[in-house]
């Protein structure tokens, strides 16, 4: 089945469009999940809406968007309202300029989406506008409404396609200061520091997203198998926190012993 697209509109630069699809880039439904249950009968629960006044149940047909102009006042918003809104971007990606990759901060970063041509009338200015930035570093700043709400989105080429990825505005972004300001300014000493620049070079490696294991996951569904097939489970911590360093030195230098040390290998196993 074709994948379904998140959004479909307009790609533009200057007086040059196209039709364009844009596509979710992440899917976390290969993640376990859970259900919320009532434990006494063992059946799912659904939730409920209330109103807050009345504390009756409310219909979903019922549901409404309203802006709190009061204490429990809302101005009533109907969808196609906001729908009605007159911005270019609800239905066109408009991209306002080009800037170098290198200049964005990684902070910004949101949510990625594959962006591709939604007709074959369309391939051939789709393609000029992606091939016009390859090779030379620079990414297009564009905007779009997706989910009722003007998103920035970073495009930029990638395979045959474009891939965007959403912005966060600088309001979004917290002030890393108030976080930092209680680190001590400490003059790292040179012995400590050649240590553990030897510690990063016995690690360095290439970046291979393949090897990434999500060892929480794994360990979820080896105690749900070992639950399913009744067999007890542990309800305590089993794993102890790292105990805090006392000699920094000492624990940098058997840092890189241990990393000097071979990994042990794996007897293959015998063909039958």
């Amino acid at each position: 089945m074709a994948p379904r697209p998140y959004w479909k509109g307009y790609l533009k630069l200057s007086l040059v469009s196209c039709p364009i699809a844009l596509y979710t880039a992440t899917s976390s439904s290969e993640r376990v999940a859970f259900r919320q249950i009532n434990k006494k009968t063992g059946n799912r629960l659904r939730q409920l809406l209330v109103d807050d006044v009345t504390r009756e149940p409310v219909e979903s047909e019922d549901k409404g968007r309203g802006y709190e102009v009061a204490k429990n006042a809302y101005l009533v918003i109907d969808d196609d309202e906001l729908d009605a809104v007159a911005v270019e971007s609800n239905h066109t990606i408009q991209i306002d300029s080009f800037v170098p990759r290198t200049q964005i901060d990684e902070r910004y970063f949101d949510s990625p989406y594959y962006i591709a041509p939604d007709d074959e009338v369309g391939q051939e200015a789709f393609a000029v506008i992606r091939d016009a930035m390859k090779g030379k570093g620079m990414v297009a700043l564009a905007r779009v409404v997706l989910s009722k709400r003007e998103r920035v989105i970073m495009l930029q080429p990638w395979d045959k396609g474009l891939m965007g990825t959403t912005l966060r505005y600088p309001y979004e972004l917290k002030d890393a200061g108030e976080y930092f300001t209680g680190i001590a300014d400490i003059k790292t000493k040179g012995e400590m520091l050649d240590l553990a620049e030897h510690i990063l070079e016995s690690k360095t490696t290439d970046f291979d997203p393949s090897k990434f294991v999500d060892h929480y996951e794994e360990a979820v569904i080896d105690m749900l198998r070992q639950k399913q097939a009744g067999m007890p489970t542990p309800k305590e911590r089993t794993v102890a926190p790292p105990s805090n360093v006392i000699n920094l030195m000492d624990a940098l230098r058997r840092s890189l012993a241990d990393d000097k040390k071979p990994a042990a290998k794996t007897q293959p196993k015998e063909s039958a």
